[in-house]
């Protein structure tokens, strides 16, 4: 038995929820529960480009300041691989201290 994708009544009741009635329904499902903190899920992935653009770098430019091999930065970014624990840790740091991390590297930009 094939598993359907809701009625139009199913539908009907979605469009008409308001947002907060919606997210009090994720948050409540239990087959999908949000990510936290405690439960990143993509995070690890997903933070190494936020951080890099919070920074406002480019891919090369955070590669250079931060020594992370380029094809490293890139595979992380793109979800072909995660950052093991070290990796994780040490992006925290960086999005905690950049101008400290660059510093203690001595990589520090002109700007």
């Amino acid at each position: 038995m094939t598993k359907h994708a809701g009625t139009e009544s199913d539908w009907e009741r979605l469009r008409n929820m308001s947002d907060v009635e919606a997210e009090a329904g994720a948050l409540t499902d239990k087959d999908n529960p949000p990510l936290s903190a405690d439960r990143p899920g993509l995070a690890p992935v997903a933070r190494v480009k936020v951080i890099r653009r919070a920074l406002h770098l480019t891919q090369e430019e955070f590669s250079v300041r931060y020594r992370i091999p380029l094809g490293t930065l890139r595979d992380w970014e793109q979800g072909r691989t995660e950052p093991d624990q070290a990796a994780q840790a040490y992006l925290q740091v960086i999005a905690k201290e950049p101008e400290t991390v660059s510093r203690a590297l001595g990589t520090r930009s002109a700007a």
